[in-house]
């Protein structure tokens, strides 16, 4: 709730840009029922009917100017909630990604926190926005404006609505428990569709089809439960705003024929009351207790809901600064758990600007895990992993994410021109260096056959190959400043020959240059190789480990260099 309100008072300006513009809504509000009743009472009634019109026309003058500030209002709103829901949506996602429980599966329900509930915040927002100033501007200027002209009338007319807000307010700790029930049940009907989903395989294979539409029907089944209710205790609380809202009229026509005979109060006086309360109040009131008891319970259940994702907040402090970019690794051990066999056992190296490592191993024995402890994304579970004599996941964020570049296998691009997509990781490099870069990786064919760097790419770049998109990638990188660059299969989807040049071309930085390989070509033009089979990691040279390790040995005899394509690395 902090976080939320905090990003409205953010945009205080545009916040007040929006009430200045609702004032000016509410100026037919206040004024209405005055000129009305002054029509009656000073121009028809008196016998001068053109005094009443000219009142009348006065009113409908009024009418326009609030409409214009309705207008504006509406035109308004998205300043204020569309940079709202992008803080959110932000927020939680980097909420969602530091959660070590949504790293590695799939999670419906943080989708539909990102989805639904984000959407759920940014549409109550604005129809919080608009029915506050309903209630603030409008009903209060009608208000004040019957006192001033129907002083006899108000506190009959302000009784039943008063009544009606107060039954109305202790019906509300009832309808957010139903309200927070409707939406758990939709995040679990959600989780179990998207668990059979992601698992259909495993469903047809077991033949589990049934135990699969019993679990999804069951959580369907509560979802209409707590919407069937919901709506019973909406329909409740229409009743007693009804009640409230249309009471104050019966009231009136009941009460102001006595008043206006006795001369307490004169016609135009009552037909003014009725136009405030036609026109103002009771529009406002039924608005005011929509958003309440719908709006409002949506936005503060889904409020909830996003903030059991968001990131907690810790203090932390600013990092510390490396010394130089030498990697020291120090008797690392590394297991996904503490009763798992480590997948990484006793590791001492040392990498300094220049070198070049290669990473060989069977498929799944866990050559990606060095990537996640040079890159600080996981702590080792014994020793240590210095970068410039700091630990990695000390070093300040601003310095490692500027030093330290990690190319995964899986390529993300996203939809806008070839040139944003270059510059996302070196938003200051020019043209020049961008196009020298995909001259460096090869992709210069590449980037002249899309039409330049002006050209437009589709979503997750969609249009181009595997390897195509591979080369983006890597000239992506290629043109930051990061002195570390670790590829972690990044060239898989590339021919021997490219994948060579690549390699070469980030080798030629003189920077540190970790290649987890996905073919033994890779070794070959490193300066050392670690091999890794699941005991202690073997560490020297291509000539050494041909003479020391016969796990690498069968490596390099599974693969023969004369055939026209490599074979990639064998499982084990």
């Amino acid at each position: 709730m902090r976080f939320y309100l905090s990003t409205l008072a953010g945009h205080r300006r545009a916040v007040l840009v929006l009430l200045a513009w609702s004032a000016l809504e509410g100026v037919p509000a206040f004024f209405g029922g005055k000129l009305v009743g002054s029509a009656v009472d000073r121009g028809f009634a008196a016998g001068q009917p053109l005094a009443g019109v000219l009142w009348l026309l006065a009113f409908a003058t009024l009418a326009v100017v609030g409409a214009l500030g309705q207008r504006q209002v509406f035109a308004r709103l998205g300043d204020v909630v569309e940079p709202m829901r992008d803080a959110l949506v932000t927020r939680i996602v980097h909420g969602v990604l530091s959660d070590p429980a949504h790293r590695r599966t799939p999670d419906a329900s943080a989708v539909a926190m990102i989805t639904r509930h984000v959407e759920v915040v940014r549409d109550a927002t604005a129809g919080v926005l608009i029915q506050a100033r309903a209630l603030l501007v409008t009903t209060l200027a009608a208000l004040v404006g019957l006192a001033t002209t129907a002083t006899a009338l108000i506190w009959l007319v302000a009784l039943p609505i008063v009544v009606a807000l107060v039954l109305f307010g202790l019906m509300l700790p009832s309808l957010a428990k139903r309200q927070r029930d409707v939406v758990m049940a939709d995040e679990r009907t959600a989780e179990a569709s998207g668990s059979v989903l992601s698992g259909l395989r495993d469903v047809t294979a077991c033949d589990a089809a049934a135990e699969a539409y019993a679990d999804i029907s069951r959580e369907v089944d509560r979802q209409a439960r707590a919407a069937v209710v919901v709506a019973w205790a909406n329909s409740l609380r229409a009743t007693v705003i009804a009640v409230g809202g249309f009471a104050p009229i019966v009231l009136l026509v009941a009460f102001a024929p006595p008043l206006v005979a006795s001369g307490r109060l004169t016609t135009g006086a009552a037909l003014a009351a009725v136009v405030y309360l036609t026109t103002s109040v009771n529009p406002a009131l039924h608005g005011l207790a929509r958003t309440t008891s719908t709006v409002v319970m949506r936005l503060m259940v889904a409020l909830k809901r996003l903030q059991e994702a968001a990131p907690r907040t810790v203090v932390q402090a600013d990092g510390e600064t490396p010394s130089d970019d030498e990697f020291v690794l120090e008797d690392v051990t590394f297991g996904w758990s503490e009763d798992a066999e480590p997948v990484l056992r006793g590791l001492s190296l040392t990498l300094a600007p220049g070198d070049h490592l290669a990473v060989v191993g069977p498929s799944g024995i866990g050559k990606s895990t060095m990537a996640g402890l040079l890159t600080g994304l996981m702590p080792p579970g014994s020793g240590s992993v210095r970068y410039g004599g700091v630990p990695v996941h000390r070093v300040a964020p601003a310095i490692r994410h500027h030093a330290i570049a990690l190319i995964p296998q899986e390529t993300y691009l996203f939809t806008g021109t070839v040139r944003e997509n270059l510059t996302l990781l070196a938003p200051w490099a020019t043209d020049r260096d961008l196009v020298e870069a995909a001259e460096k990786v090869g992709a210069k064919p590449l980037l002249d056959g899309l039409g330049g760097l002006d050209a437009a790419l589709g979503h997750a770049g969609a249009g181009l190959s595997a390897g195509e998109a591979q080369l983006l990638a890597l000239a992506r990188v290629y043109v930051t400043s990061a002195r570390v660059v670790i590829l972690d299969e990044a060239t898989s989807h590339l021919d021997p020959a490219a994948e060579a040049r690549v390699e070469r071309a980030f080798a030629q930085r003189q920077g540190v240059l970790v290649v987890i390989a996905h073919r033994l070509s890779s070794a070959l033009r490193a300066g050392r190789v670690l091999v890794m089979d699941g005991g202690k990691p073997l560490l020297g040279t291509h000539e050494h480990l041909l003479r020391t390790s016969a796990l690498y040995g069968r490596l390099m005899l599974a693969w023969d260099p004369t055939h026209r394509e490599e074979t990639p690395l064998p499982r084990g």
